[in-house]
């Protein structure tokens, strides 16, 4: 596949900038509980700074000392230079060529993994950074919105170390984000595998029950979904499961198996009784070729923080649209992301839903405090097209010094 690149659609005349800072701000909430698998307890947030005072604002999805250490480590040759280096002096409207340097650029160190994940940030920054000094929203800049609104889903909390315990707080989540007017819902059920919640291991008949008394919680007319972070090894065993789950009218099934076994992927996609899901953790539309064509999945979900930023999440959504697939993003961070996905989502067609939570239903510190952004949820469970220049994100940057860390 060629390594074709995106930058922003610009009719007439364009600011000159020049990039002259990259900052790098490690952020950890104060009440983060190492045992609680959530991503969104701490964050990694960049700022690029031109020479005519406008800013840019990123994020990405991953450990963020690593992502840190991505940006502002030195270089010593060709192909393995500095992120932060080949940064400062570029001009900001160059993304597309920006993103092939640094890929190319940092090829011997990344490809693949922690290096994109911060490239994701950096990306995300950049788009930001050019709606603000053009005054237009960043979907505009990728060509322009297909609709005027989206439809966004709630992912429930769950709670508590005993089997009844994480059933209720999954119910009461549901009834609290039925409440607020939400038609679609996503329900994590994981008291099995690498995300067991709580280091809970309970049989996969109680798996079932949970599903159950979320469906039953929640009546038959609001979509739902089904996270059940790899919780099988190979497609016979989650089969052998989820065929008493077709009742249950799934949306569809995410991440039943490991990424990467995508030969298992795709015979759990021909005979499963909903839709396949995957793609949280992947970088790059290299990365989704593979999932797409050898794992057949029905649905991708890009993460704009970690698969290489806004204008990779864009390549891969034109690549599920050749292949009839639909996007359904995943967003687990604040609302720089979350903003950064809505844009996404806006000029993606077959996009059918985001992964969205109001302050209401936020566990996390750092998703209720650190961003405002401009996506306002209205009680028809929809959210309209959003209109602020770039990304459209506030930052409390208050928040920013209470929890930044060395």
């Amino acid at each position: 596949m060629p390594l074709q690149t995106l930058s922003p659609v610009i009719a007439g005349p364009r600011p000159k900038l020049k990039i002259t800072d990259v900052e790098c701000h490690v952020l950890l909430a104060p009440d983060y509980d190492p045992h609680f698998t959530s991503s969104a307890q701490d964050s990694f947030v960049i700022v690029l700074r031109t020479d005519q005072g406008i800013e840019g604002i990123g994020e990405c999805d991953a450990n963020p000392w690593m992502a840190k250490a991505c940006i502002d480590a030195p270089g010593t040759h060709t192909m393995g230079l500095s992120i932060r280096d080949m940064l400062v002096g570029a001009d900001p409207f160059e993304i597309g060529e920006l993103w092939r340097k640094i890929y190319l650029g940092t090829a011997m160190n990344g490809r693949r993994g922690m290096v994109i994940h911060a490239l994701s940030a950096v990306d995300m920054a950049l788009w930001d950074l050019c709606g603000k000094a053009l005054g237009k929203p960043v979907h505009e800049l990728l060509g322009g919105a297909t609709r005027d609104h989206i439809l966004p889903y709630a992912s429930l909390q769950p709670a508590g170390h005993r089997f009844e315990e994480y059933r209720d707080a999954l119910c009461l989540s549901a009834e609290k984000a039925k409440k607020l007017g939400f038609k679609a819902m996503k329900t994590e059920v994981t008291m099995n595998g690498p995300y067991a919640h709580g280091g809970m291991r309970e049989s996969y008949d109680r798996h079932t029950e949970v599903l159950a008394a979320v469906r039953k919680t929640i009546g038959p007319d609001i979509t739902l979904m089904v996270d059940v972070q790899y919780l099988w090894e190979d497609a016979k065993t989650c089969l052998s499961v989820i065929k008493d789950w077709r009742d249950f009218n799934c949306y569809f099934l995410e991440t039943p198996i490991w990424s990467d076994n995508v030969e298992e992927m795709a015979k759990l996609a021909s005979d499963a009784p909903m839709p396949i899901a995957c793609g949280e953790w992947l970088a790059t539309r290299f990365e989704f070729e593979d999932l797409m064509d050898r794992g057949k999945v029905k649905v991708a979900q890009p993460d704009v923080g970690r698969v290489g930023g806004i204008g990779e999440a864009k390549i891969v959504c034109d690549m599920a649209k050749e292949r009839g697939l639909t996007i359904v993003p995943h967003c687990w961070k604040t609302g720089i992301s979350i903003s950064a996905t809505a844009h996404l989502a806006f000029v993606t067609q077959h996009c059918a839903f985001i992964e969205y939570l109001p302050p209401q239903l936020c566990v996390e510190r750092l998703r209720r405090e650190l961003a405002q952004e401009e996506l306002e949820f209205r009680s028809d469970g929809t959210i309209p097209l959003p209109k602020r220049p770039g990304l459209g994100v506030e930052i409390d940057w208050d928040v920013v010094k209470r929890y930044k860390v060395a």
